[in-house]
């Protein structure tokens, strides 16, 4: 009996023992190949990377890792400055390098129809003069800011004083497509347009331009407004186009007293 227990104990050391030494050499091996070997930082996917997000915000979604040479994808973001700008070309997976080529313009992501729409937005669409979007320079993926017009009645010796308040409204808001709507011809008639407003260039101002925007759920009460009054002759409307280095302060509401 005590010869099989001491048999079975020196098995087990022997195996531990063996395990050990097992290790050990490929542990060795992997330092002795990794000796002389060339190796370069890279960032690597750690949770999914949904389509169109901002360059600027993959940082929450890599870790920086090292790995040989021989492995790097040609084209590896080195810097995340180097996708600034820009957003993601599709969805990035887990364990994927980060890689420049995976990124694009907004701009040409929204040429393609493909305009991300932020969470917890709506869309809504509504028509406007060519000469009040910007001449129809207004695509998809831009953002843009209403200025507003509005004439309020206020009490006077006459039945109705008009003082026509102007002032910006919203800004930064985002473009999610635009399209021809409606040329005036010569003779009054309507002439129904159903291009996209990027095949149209050059747009007359008696042409009418349908644009779709991203907005929550009050601002969207809050544009309506502004075009209910656009029909109603009661409010007035102009977009305008903005970029990243836009500035918007500064501004404060326009009338007869301080507009001159």
């Amino acid at each position: 009996m005590k010869t099989r227990i001491i048999g079975a104990i020196v098995a087990l050391v022997l195996a531990a023992l063996g395990a050990f030494v097992i290790i050990t050499y490929v542990r060795g091996a992997d330092a002795r190949a990794a000796e002389g070997m060339e190796m370069a930082d890279v960032y690597i996917v750690q949770q999914p990377i949904p389509k169109g997000t901002a360059g600027a915000a993959v940082g929450d979604f890599v870790e920086l890792d090292t790995v040989p040479t021989k492995n790097l994808a040609a084209g590896q973001v080195t810097d995340l400055e180097e996708i600034s700008g820009l957003v993601a070309d599709a969805e990035l997976l887990p364990g994927e390098q980060l890689l420049v080529e995976r990124f694009v313009d907004p701009l040409e992501l929204a040429a393609r129809g493909d305009v991300v729409i932020p969470d917890g937005m709506q869309l809504m669409s509504f028509t406007l003069p060519a000469d009040r979007v910007v001449g129809g320079q207004v695509r998809a993926g831009d953002t843009i800011g209403l200025v507003g017009t509005v004439d309020p009645d206020e009490v006077g010796d006459q039945e109705d004083v008009v003082n026509p308040i102007t002032q910006f409204a919203f800004h930064n808001v985002l473009v999610t497509k635009v399209q021809g709507a409606v040329a005036v011809q010569a003779n009054g008639e309507a002439d129904t347009e159903t291009e996209d407003a990027a095949a149209q260039p050059e747009q007359n101002s008696g042409d009418s331009i349908m644009v779709t925007i991203a907005l929550n759920a009050h601002d969207i009460e809050r544009w309506v407004w502004f075009t209910e009054g656009e029909a109603a002759s009661y409010a007035q409307m102009w977009l305008t186009l903005e970029n990243d280095k836009t500035v918007n302060t500064g501004t404060e509401p326009v009338t007869g007293s301080n507009a001159f």
